[in-house]
């Protein structure tokens, strides 16, 4: 198999992890909006940023100890610096999109609220998507250099040594 191949099943495998923590935070996200607008009175755009804030933490649980496990956990500070900065970006992606439609289009219903906090939830999941991956959780550097010499080992003709 080639290493393009390789690298879309890793590339896939991860999309899977990312989007089984990210599924988990959703319902997270949506359950807490709605029990912060059922229980409270706060407004739509506040109620939101709250559940994003509380999916967020979940989020970052689930990534480091199960999505991204398997990555360089040397720079704490650092990581869990470019997560908040990248997850506030996302924050205001997220609840950019419920803002305008509740105060810019008038679309206020429980279930407008709800679909348009779905779709900042997705608009919002692949910038984090790029960002996590590209920055908060960076690969170790020995893995890829691993995988590319297994690779050039597999593609010599029989007998040649590949250095």
């Amino acid at each position: 198999m080639g290493h393009g191949a390789s690298r879309l099943r890793r590339l896939v495998h991860e999309a899977a992890k990312f989007g089984a923590v990210g599924g988990a935070g959703v319902l997270v996200n949506l359950l807490v909006f709605n029990l912060v607008r059922h229980v409270t009175d706060l407004q739509v755009v506040r109620a939101g940023v709250i559940a994003t804030v509380v999916a967020i933490v979940f989020n970052y649980v689930g990534f480091r100890y199960f999505t991204y496990r398997d990555r360089d956990k040397t720079g704490r500070g650092r990581e869990m610096t470019l997560f908040l900065l990248f997850s506030a970006a996302g924050l205001v992606i997220e609840n950019g999109v419920l803002y305008a439609a509740t105060y810019g289009f008038g679309w206020n219903t429980p279930l407008q609220n709800n679909v348009f906090k779905f779709i900042g939830i997705g608009v919002a999941t692949l910038f984090r998507f790029w960002s996590y991956r590209s920055w908060v959780f960076r690969a170790l550097p020995g893995r890829d250099a691993a995988a590319q010499a297994e690779l050039r080992e597999r593609q010599a003709p029989a007998g040649q040594r590949v250095p």
